[in-house]
């Protein structure tokens, strides 16, 4: 293995997901996966793209750049990492969304706030082999609940061989049950959905055209939180590790949420999340159990 590699893989181990045990975790789930990625490539002979997605918090970005890290040092594969999150839809369409449906649109993060027929095009070109040139995707400012100027987007190298999708709601599957959408889970559904329009709107964008986008994905890997009140959890640790970063750089504008405005932010995901924990180990390719102390177990192949 390079030199290189091992030199960046030591940068990265002050990660809050990553603090102990990187060797063991190294082989056991980093190497193991990305020799599964390398042989489903060879097998195909052509671009992959690769879902990986988790519960906020759950180390999804950290887990996309170790598998960048080793994809591209150890196989020689062209990787590029893009999160659902830098494609949300520019605040502009945002407020039309809220204003038409339910004011819950303004609110980024559910299906419904992403612009997902950009990456729909995006990935038939990357099937097609058709993006031999450099491409550019959009890359969103949470600081300022806005997309960037184009200026600024991920400008991703030509020739890609693994493109990794990685976000919280990457693969998610539509509620079946109408009955279900119906009965309120939370506050927020409760008395700000009291029509439900705004989950029976999320629920038909799994159906259509997210449905579509994830039908490009061709390994599915899922980290599995251990329930969902780890996820309200880690998102507040989120929050505090840019509270201290914000201390440490005066340039930081990101506002830091309050533990109440944590715990609203999350019944926005709360649905679907829950949802995600029941269906995902069914149908995803490759289950990373997370123990209660952030760290990945062991991998699981379906």
């Amino acid at each position: 293995m390079k030199e290189s590699l091992i030199n960046k893989l030591n940068k990265l181990k002050n990660s809050f997901f990553i603090k102990e045990n990187l060797n063991k975790n190294f082989k056991l789930i980093y190497l193991k996966i990305s020799e599964l990625i390398f042989l489903k490539k060879v097998f195909l002979g052509k671009p992959l793209i690769i879902g990986l997605a988790g519960g906020q918090g759950s180390g999804k970005t950290t887990f996309a750049h170790f598998l960048k890290l080793i994809l591209e040092n150890k196989y020689d594969l062209k990787t590029a990492v893009v999160s659902i999150d830098d494609i949300y839809k520019t605040k502009k369409e945002r407020i039309k969304i809220s204003k038409k449906i339910n004011k819950l649109f303004l609110t980024r993060g559910v299906p419904g706030t992403h612009d997902v027929k950009f990456l729909n095009i995006f990935f038939k070109m990357l099937k097609n082999n058709k993006v031999n040139k450099f491409y550019s995707i959009p890359k969103f400012d949470k600081s300022i609940d806005d997309r960037l100027p184009k200026s600024k987007w991920h400008h991703l190298k030509k020739n890609i061989d693994i493109f990794i999708l990685e976000g919280w709601c990457v693969g998610a599957r539509p509620e079946k049950n109408i009955d279900n959408l119906k009965k309120p889970i939370n506050k927020l559904e409760l008395i700000e959905d009291k029509n439900c329009k705004w989950r029976f709107n999320v629920n038909h964008q799994l159906k259509t055209d997210y449905k579509e986008l994830f039908s490009f994905i061709d390994l599915m890997i899922y980290l599995k939180v251990p329930n969902f009140n780890k996820v309200l959890a880690w998102r507040g640790l989120q929050e505090k590790k840019l509270a201290y970063s914000k201390k440490n750089m005066s340039q930081n504008k990101m506002k830091i949420m309050t533990e109440s405005q944590i715990k609203r932010f999350i019944m926005f995901y709360e649905r679907i999340t829950k949802k995600m924990l029941i269906d995902m180990p069914n149908f995803a390719d490759i289950i990373v159990p997370i123990s209660s102390n952030h760290q990945p177990k062991k991998i699981i192949l379906n």
